[in-house]
């Protein structure tokens, strides 16, 4: 017994203390305000446009109000020619905009990021469109197409065309107008990304392919491009998302004339909730043309591979 009691029992480990979990929930908690906040004013329209899409709610007719189904959507597919008009329109509208603002994008942003004097006032000069609303960039090109004091004015006091003609006005002329006027503001927004991400381009690429006797163009193809492609993908992305629901610049600029032939489906949607008091409608279309986008948008970023090896 005494040989038991001599020996020392082993000291029992002290008990480890349960991390608090205050400090880990602390930055949900920060930011939970925030959220709360998104989550209202982002979400709860979102699903009051799904709700209304199955209602028939025009407060002008109040008679009329009630659940519709699925009556909406079957209109819009089976008896409504405007949409398939304006959601051509608004395909064509896109794929010319967002083409010609990322190659003019893409042109003017490998020119400023050349060295040469007066570079710093040549960037604000490109990028300064870009700051402008879209109701005071229609409010300019307006003025600039106006048929009295406009550009046409100038043109035929030089014997580029007839006095009084209004190429808002005319159906051939329109649509190159709007393209022209949109382009002047969208293009900055190409540069300033595609600027950014070549800034971000080791020199010491295009060094080792001048060493290797490599041209400006196959630099340009084989390094500047791959370096590019992520920029790219996203700013046609956002751009052309943007570009579909360009509802300011037309609106102000045509309203979708003349004889609807730049009328695009937010600005076909605008027109029915606002002038036609249709909400019920209104959400409808609007559901379909979510669904457009979102689907459009992830077929392009699996074909594009955004975010694959470059």
């Amino acid at each position: 017994m005494a040989q038991a009691a001599a020996v020392a029992k082993p000291p029992t480990p002290p008990r480890r203390r349960r991390a608090s979990a205050t400090p880990r929930r602390l930055p949900y908690l920060l930011i939970a305000p925030a959220a709360l906040l998104m989550l209202g004013f982002i979400a709860y329209p979102v699903l009051s446009v799904f709700y209304y899409s199955l209602q028939e709610y025009n407060p002008t007719k109040p008679w009329r109000n009630g659940f519709a189904g699925f009556d909406n959507f079957t209109h819009i597919f089976t008896e409504d020619p405007l949409f398939w008009d304006t959601l051509v329109f608004s395909a064509k509208w896109v794929f010319v905009e967002v083409g010609l603002q990322l190659m003019f994008g893409l042109a003017l942003a490998l020119i400023v990021n050349q060295t040469f004097v007066g570079r710093s006032l040549g960037r604000a000069l490109v990028f300064s469109p870009w700051a402008v609303s879209g109701v005071l960039t229609s409010a300019i090109w307006v003025l600039l197409y106006n048929s009295q004091t406009g550009i046409t004015r100038y043109l035929a006091d030089m014997g580029l065309g007839d006095y009084g003609v209004s190429w808002l006005s005319d159906t051939s002329t329109v649509f190159p107008a709007a393209i022209v006027a949109d382009l002047w503001r969208g293009v900055p927004f190409f540069a300033i990304l595609i600027l950014a991400d070549l800034q971000s381009v080791s020199k010491d690429l295009y060094e080792a392919a001048e060493v290797d006797g490599a041209s400006r163009f196959q630099q340009f193809m084989h390094i500047t491009l791959p370096h590019l492609k992520d920029a790219i993908i996203l700013s046609t992305l956002l751009r052309a998302v943007w570009e579909f629901n360009n509802v300011d610049l037309l609106y102000t600029l045509t309203g979708g004339g003349p004889a609807g032939v730049t009328t695009t489906l937010p600005l076909y949607i605008a027109n029915t909730s606002v002038d036609a008091h249709d909400f019920g409608y209104a959400s409808a279309l609007t559901t379909v043309a979510f669904v457009i986008l979102l689907f459009c948008s992830m077929v392009y970023l699996r074909l594009s591979k955004f975010g694959g090896e470059k």
